[in-house]
Order: C-alpha cells, then structure tokens, then sequence
C-alpha cells in the first residue's frame, strides 16, 4: 500500500486520525517517534521557525524544501500545509501543487482564503480550482492523493454556518477528499455539517475543543493541532532564556 493509499484510509476508519503537525524535520521524527499515525506541516509553525508570520511571505521554493525534508525521512504519510497555493493565479498555483506532490507527500491543505486582502475566493472560482487540481494529479497516477479544502468562513465571517456547508458541498462536487473547518467550535453546528456533508471533516484544536474521544463520537474523522504544539515549545524556550539570563545560572536547564 502506498503512503497515499494509506493515508487515504485513515480517513475512512471507525478511529479519529490525530494528526501530529511538524514544522521541521526534528519536530516530525519526534511525532513519529512518539507514535502519531501520520503528519501534517504546519505553515504557521515553519513560518515561524525561520522568523516570518504566516501568510505565504516564505519562498516557495524555502518551504517545500523543509516539507521535501520531512517527507524523506519519516516512514508515515505526510500532508502539505501549503496554504492557497503560493500563487496568485491557478496555473501558478496547480504547478506547486503538483511540485508538492512528486516530492512524496500523500495529500495537501489548500485555503479558500485570499493573502494579499481580507476575503475568500469565491465559491465558482474555488470550485474551479479543485477541478483541475484532482484532473491534474489524476493525470499524473496521483489517484486517491488527499485534498484536504480548508474552508475560512469561521474565521473571516459573523454567521458562517449555512455559508460552510455551501461552500463545502460544492468542494466535495469538485474533488475534495475532505473538509477542514478551522474556527468551529461548537457541538451542535459540527454535528449539523457532519450530517450535511459526505466527506471526512477536519478540524483544528483551540481552547474548548481539545478532547478527540468526544469527537469521534459525533463523527469527526481528523483532528490537528496546528501551530499550538510549536508555540508551546516556543514559549518554553522564551521562559527558559529569560529565567536564565535574569537569575544568570543555568540550573533550570537540568531540572526534571
């Protein structure tokens, strides 16, 4: 079974898939280590990592090489934050995609949302999008390779409910091979697009959201935790310098 097919099937089993997200190759060798069944990258966090926000102000080229770095030295499937394709045009966009995939990635997150102003694409300009994108890659034997549409309403709208669930039918009729909300929360709303929409549903841990048991008991197929795990360590490092330097002795560095 290929990386792509297994990936692939751990979206279809009774079990949530807990994604763990790496933002460089220590980080996923450690995932790995630790058990985690598959990775996903975060943008946030290698953004991060190299001293830029999130938003695409990296070098495309930057980015896929930590992702390409990743992707050959774990043994579990790999998923590509490459947030809205690093482009401002589609053909710019489907050729990072397919670059992203022939490094060995087993799927993608691709965003809804606009980069350079506030905003989302719209639903016919998305829609095209994903068409040719799982045209594309099936074009090229990437069959079953995973689409994962990130959907950017609960971020970026007041009631984005009914405009959800629109726009996530819609990317499922395009090729979509699943849906990641970002931003939802709560129970009852995830419940109504679970059973509005046939594909597995992503979502991203914040405050209130945390307990994968309680999630995969109202049908979430995968949940992650996006930059939290980066940031946490971050600010564990920031405590850490700053204890350091104000008590100037390094004995916290050693203590269990």
């Amino acid at each position: 079974m290929s990386k792509i097919q297994e990936f692939h099937r751990l979206h279809t089993g009774r079990e949530l898939l807990l994604l763990g997200n790496a933002w460089d190759l220590l980080s996923a060798l450690l995932l790995e280590e630790a058990g985690f069944k598959a990775i996903g990258t975060t943008s946030w966090g290698i953004a991060n990592s190299l001293g830029y926000a999130d938003g695409q102000l990296i070098d495309f080229d930057h980015h896929l090489s930590i992702i390409k770095a990743i992707t050959d030295n774990v043994k579990i499937p790999v998923s590509a934050d490459i947030e809205a394709g690093y482009g401002s045009d589609q053909r710019t966009i489907l050729e990072n995609v397919l670059r992203t995939a022939d490094i060995g990635v087993a799927g993608i997150n691709i965003e809804d949302s606009l980069k350079r102003q506030k905003g989302l694409r719209s639903v016919k300009e998305h829609c095209h999008l994903l068409e040719a994108m799982r045209m594309m890659l099936d074009n090229r034997g990437y069959h079953d390779f995973y689409i994962n549409a990130r959907i950017d309403t609960y971020f970026q709208m007041l009631e984005p409910f009914n405009e959800t669930i629109e726009r996530a039918k819609f990317y499922v009729e395009s090729g979509a091979s699943g849906i990641f909300i970002p931003g939802l929360v709560d129970i009852e709303e995830i419940k109504g697009i679970i059973s509005d929409i046939d594909a597995p549903i992503n979502l991203l841990s914040l405050p209130g959201l945390t307990d994968c048991h309680k999630l995969n008991e109202i049908g979430v197929k995968r949940f992650s935790f996006g930059n939290a795990l980066s940031d946490k360590i971050i600010a564990y490092l920031k405590m850490n310098a700053s204890q350091i330097l104000k008590e100037q002795n390094t004995a916290c560095l050693f203590e269990k």
